[in-house]
């Protein structure tokens, strides 16, 4: 295989902070391999005023409208029978910008990291108005037929089952990259590291050191339901809990009036606090999830969101990976055996490790050295 090095234009979403976490670490491995990146938010890649418009929608049903959003996600994500609506309309705004920054960018190889750039490129590349291959990096284990076009060069997936139910559905090559979660979580850290009020960590969590403390993650931005109830259960059976409001100031306000509660906002260090966790709490099967699994924390999935949350964390459950709590008796039991030292956790923490073995760049990189 060549040495020469290459280019890579990378697309993602600032959709919460999950795709563009993943962007930046593929940049940052592509980039130490010798290799020339550039990056494109797909959102500013629309007419003006569009993009915002859809974050802005997006932010609104997920936080305030949960059944609303998942009946979006039944029509428009998940499989069926029979005409379906899909992202086809909203890509082709996206085209003209797009190929006008292939031509200024002239990358070997595009790479979405957002299903709605998989459609994009997907098109481009089925009528052959984009030169260059696309493969893109499916950053969900709830892989909707909205991240799946077979105008797509090559898909890199999470798992190997995912990778083999990629290659059924679009009959299109696919390779297994594991989860894309930058190095520093992947390091030791102190054992007794601790959330401080401005984010670092020291300090604010000591008050009750003979307590385990368990994370509770809401994303970006701080979307869930029933934050406050399950913070109250926690603090009634023994834990610690710590909930990550990300930018949502007001579930922070509430969270933090609960006595033996610890509410956070933005986590600048989410490696040192994890490294003072017992456990993670998540409702999405996002990239903090993964991000626990590869800090050698166990997750337990509860109450998730809707439509991607709720598919995705009953998948990462189902790959062994993560528990499933459907209730709060069971939310409480798989604390309980994950949050002591023993063969259990010992496993579990095995498991998710696994995700981080695979390597993304040498597929990307062998598909731009045959183009």
């Amino acid at each position: 295989m060549s040495t020469v090095p290459r280019r890579f234009l990378v697309l993602s979403a600032s959709m919460g902070s999950g795709h563009d976490a993943v962007a930046t670490e593929l940049t940052r491995r592509l980039e130490a391999a010798g290799n020339q990146v550039a990056r494109a938010d797909v959102l500013e890649l629309l007419p003006a005023g569009i993009g915002s418009g859809l974050r802005a929608f997006y932010r609104t049903v997920i936080c305030h409208l949960p059944g609303f959003y998942a009946g979006l996600y039944a029509a428009f994500f998940r499989s069926g029978g029979g005409p379906r609506p899909g992202s086809a309309p909203l890509a082709a705004l996206a085209e003209r910008e797009l190929l006008a920054l292939v031509g200024r960018t002239r990358p070997d190889v595009v790479v979405p990291v957002f299903h709605l750039a998989a459609q994009l490129t997907g098109r481009l590349r089925s009528r052959g108005a984009l030169a260059v291959p696309s493969a893109v990096v499916i950053t969900d284990f709830a892989v909707h037929r909205q991240w799946l076009h077979p105008g797509n060069d090559l898909y890199l997936c999470l798992t190997p089952d995912l990778t083999r139910q990629v290659q059924q559905a679009v009959r299109r090559p696919a390779a297994t990259s594991g989860a894309l979660v930058a190095e520093r979580f992947l390091r030791s850290a102190p054992p007794d590291a601790t959330l401080t009020k401005d984010g670092g960590t020291e300090g604010l969590c000591t008050a009750a050191p003979d307590r385990p403390v368990v994370l509770v993650s809401a994303g970006a931005w701080g979307a869930g339901t029933h934050m406050v109830r399950t913070a109250r259960l926690l603090e009634a059976a023994g834990y610690r809990p710590v909930v990550l409001c990300g930018r949502n100031t007001r579930l922070r306000s509430k969270v933090s009036r609960i006595a033996g509660v610890c509410a956070t906002g933005w986590v600048d260090d989410m490696p040192g606090l994890m490294a003072g966790a017992r456990a993670l709490i998540d409702n999405a099967a996002g990239q903090t999830a993964l991000q626990a699994l590869a800090a050698g924390v166990p997750v337990v999935g509860y109450r998730p969101i809707p439509g991607h949350g709720e598919e995705g964390v009953r998948r990462m459950a189902e790959h062994g990976l993560t528990e499933y709590a459907r209730d709060s008796w069971s939310l409480i039991q798989s604390l309980d055996t994950l949050s002591e030292p023993g063969p259990a956790r010992e496993q579990r923490i095995a498991t998710g490790r696994s995700l981080f073995s695979a390597d993304a760049v040498q597929p990307l990189t062998a598909l731009a050295c045959r183009a």
